[in-house]
């Protein structure tokens, strides 16, 4: 595995080993960071002239999980297993409900029909959300990482016949959406090259390397594995030289509602959702002096106490945290650890 490095402002150079980055800080030439998907890496403390070789990085997009890794022409540099955001559909919809339900109350105003997005492109939330999330992840690879290329296998939806043959390329979520992310990854200034999915197999095939069907499976195997290929076949990398795996699972922010939608015991709806508890930012990365390093969640308006959850699986410690008794350290955008090695 290889150490992600950037100079003092801020231009990504090529990676280093473990042991050059422990020498760089036993110097006193370089300091330790992490960026928002919660990867380390390493700051010069002086600018360098960037001497950079080709590193590409591939996608394999799913359902519920996705793999990225990022090859050079020779190592590995990286392997993601991230979850893909699922709660986008169900979060609208909720909405949508509760919008129709206002709207026919005899108190709201009445729909109004000149502001809807007729006949204008839009891109509907949930896929947006969910493509988008894949540029992201690649945006934050890009800003500490020397990234020239981008291989994505590309997901074919499922056809059907229409008018002219073009129904479609217009009404398939997954024909749309894959479009938006090959347009932003464009405009980064990455090469884009698009592979079938049996083209994916080939190349496992030449590789000699195995999927298992275990998709949940937090190992190189299941969806790395994939993502190393896209790569390999681009950089002209011969074999992974590390099959170590970050897991990271993107921060899920509740918005702020009126109330609950469903009362609680003696028929009253207490106040929900919102980014902000007493001063953190929901998702805050705290360190508490009996809980450890943890998350901050929601807050008590009474009490004047906050939540704290497990980094990791987001669980619930206590809802009894003061706020002088939490020490900040960061905030990220995703959750994020390296899976341990068998």
């Amino acid at each position: 595995m290889r150490i992600p490095v950037v100079d003092s402002c801020g231009v990504a150079l090529m990676p280093c080993t473990p042991a050059t980055a422990r020498q760089l800080f036993k110097r006193g030439k370089a300091r330790p960071k992490r960026n928002r998907l919660g990867l380390f890496f390493v700051q010069l403390c002086y600018a360098q002239e960037p001497d950079n070789q080709p590193l590409v990085v591939g996608v394999d997009p799913g359902s519920k999980f996705e793999g990225f890794s990022v090859v050079g022409t020779q190592d590995t540099v990286l392997h993601l297993m991230v979850e893909a955001p699922t709660h986008i559909k169900d979060a609208m919809e909720t909405r949508r409900t509760m919008r129709r339900a206002r709207r026919h109350r005899k108190w709201r105003r009445p729909k109004r029909f000149n502001n809807c997005l007729n006949r204008k492109k839009r891109i509907p939330p949930s896929t947006r959300s969910r493509w988008e999330a894949k540029a992201r992840i690649v945006a934050h690879l890009k800003s500490i990482l020397p990234l020239t290329d981008a291989v994505v296998e590309d997901v074919q939806a499922a056809t059907r016949n229409g008018k002219g043959g073009k129904w479609n390329l217009t009404f398939s979520p997954v024909q749309v959406g894959k479009e938006h992310l090959y347009r932003l990854l464009t405009g980064m200034g990455l090469q884009v090259h698009l592979k079938q999915g049996w083209e994916t197999k080939q190349l496992r095939e030449q590789y000699d390397l195995k999927k298992t069907k275990q998709k949940a499976k937090q190992s190189f195997d299941s969806h790395a594995v994939d993502s190393w290929v896209l790569a390999a076949s681009v950089s002209g990398a011969e074999k992974p030289t590390c099959q170590r795996l970050w897991y990271i699972v993107g921060a899920v922010l509740h918005r702020r509602q009126l109330h609950r939608l469903q009362a609680s015991k003696g028929g009253e709806r207490k106040p929900y959702g919102g980014t902000r508890s007493l001063g953190f930012k929901r998702g805050t990365l705290v360190s508490h002096s009996k809980y450890g390093l943890c998350t901050v969640g929601g807050f008590d308006r009474k009490k004047q106490t906050v939540s704290l959850h497990t980094y990791r699986t987001n669980k619930r410690l206590t809802q009894g945290a003061k706020p002088a008794t939490c020490k900040v350290k960061t905030w990220v955008a995703w959750r994020s650890w390296l899976v341990p090695s068998k």
